[in-house]
């Protein structure tokens, strides 16, 4: 029965922020054990069973005390402690446009744009659902975000070419871990990677996709739908009010306001050959930086709101961007924040991924990251 108990902890220690459990690289244990969960428990119930006519003749009050131990650990690690029974995906999906949106302009979402439809989701929302699965221009999508990492990706939820749902599991390294519901790996929500199960090393294709604020979001893209809070979550949503501005004051959403500290926001780039990250502070300070990591001249753009984060290859090395009047320009030419070059005659630049993240969560994930 002591060792039920401990298989029951140790069954949700690995894949959730427990003390000391997401420093470890424990992942192959955290599978085997959850993988294994019912073998395991079905051959130390059998050994329990079998000793228990006679503990109850001997020692009766302490099985009956075992007993309800067990009971109790099974609802704290089933009920309390999983992580699909603590954070719920919505109940139902509604998207509005602008002239009927609840949603404060100020939020920041994560937007995306597929074969001529746009859609932006608040962070307010991801932060608790850590999911939504949803359909873009025709496209599936499966729009993701940790709050624990601060990272919002969005993916195709595409298994071996075939739809697929994928279910909150727990985490690993302090990024959230999403099952799939037909071969059960366990996929990194931070990189889409697959890290545990049949499917290890293969990674779900990755949509291209834009953090802003609401308002500057409906500046490019004034037609988009908007995701409406659901009802039945608003007490959670509220809780979750001052997670974007980073005023929360608990161990895993705070922010470290000084630089390259665990807590630390920066934006990160990765171009395939090199990996970057930029400090936040220095980004604020400056609201263009143009830089050529790995011999590719690039600009991260942060807007004067300090919420829109964007990143463009620009033309040649010598071309240095700047920040005017929601226009980024070079001193000729100006171009929007889609990319798009004002005047016809001048080429445009080409958007890349950019994203605003943890300093922890950055350095874990692209360890050969410069910064």
């Amino acid at each position: 029965m002591l060792l039920l108990i401990v298989f029951e902890v140790a069954n949700v220690f690995f894949i959730m922020p427990m003390p000391g459990s997401q420093e470890m690289e424990s992942i192959g244990v955290a599978y085997f054990l959850y993988s294994k969960r019912w073998i395991i428990r079905s051959i130390l119930a059998l050994i329990a069973l079998i000793g228990i006519k006679g503990a109850w003749k001997n020692k009766k009050w302490r099985v009956i005390f075992l007993m309800l131990a067990y009971a109790g650990v099974l609802y704290l690690t089933h009920y309390k402690m999983a992580a699909d029974t603590m954070f719920y995906q919505p109940r139902y999906l509604q998207f509005l446009k602008a002239d009927e949106n609840v949603v404060d302009p100020d939020r920041l979402v994560i937007g995306v744009t597929h074969n001529g439809e746009a859609k932006a989701y608040p962070i307010q929302f991801l932060g608790y659902h850590h999911q939504v699965q949803d359909t873009i221009g025709g496209k599936p999508v499966m729009v993701t975000y940790c709050t624990v990492c601060r990272t919002g990706r969005v993916f195709e939820p595409m298994v071996n070419g075939q739809l697929e749902k994928f279910r909150l599991v727990g985490m690993d390294h302090y990024n959230a871990m999403f099952e799939d519901h037909a071969t059960k790996s366990w996929w990194r929500q931070g990189t889409g990677e697959a890290i545990a199960g049949p499917l290890s090393g293969n990674k779900l294709p990755e949509v291209p996709a834009i953090q802003s604020s609401l308002e500057t979001w409906l500046k490019l893209y004034p037609g988009s739908l908007i995701m409406q809070p659901d009802s039945n979550f608003s007490e959670i949503y509220d809780s979750l009010s001052d997670y974007e501005s980073g005023q929360r004051s608990g161990r895993l959403t705070r922010r470290d306001t000084a630089s390259w500290q665990d807590k630390s926001w920066i934006a990160g780039i990765d171009l395939g050959e090199v990996s970057k990250a930029y400090d936040w502070n220095e980004l604020v300070s400056k609201g263009v930086i143009n830089d050529t990591p790995g011999s590719i001249p690039i600009s991260i753009v942060l807007t004067p709101d300090q919420k829109g984060l964007f990143a463009f290859r620009r033309l040649t090395d010598e071309q240095q961007l700047t920040f005017r009047n929601d226009t980024l320009t070079d001193g000729t030419a100006d171009y929007a924040l889609t990319g798009g070059a004002m005047d016809s005659s001048s080429s445009s630049l080409y958007i890349l991924p950019v994203y605003q993240e943890y300093w922890h969560s950055w350095r874990t994930f692209h360890p050969s990251t410069r910064k």
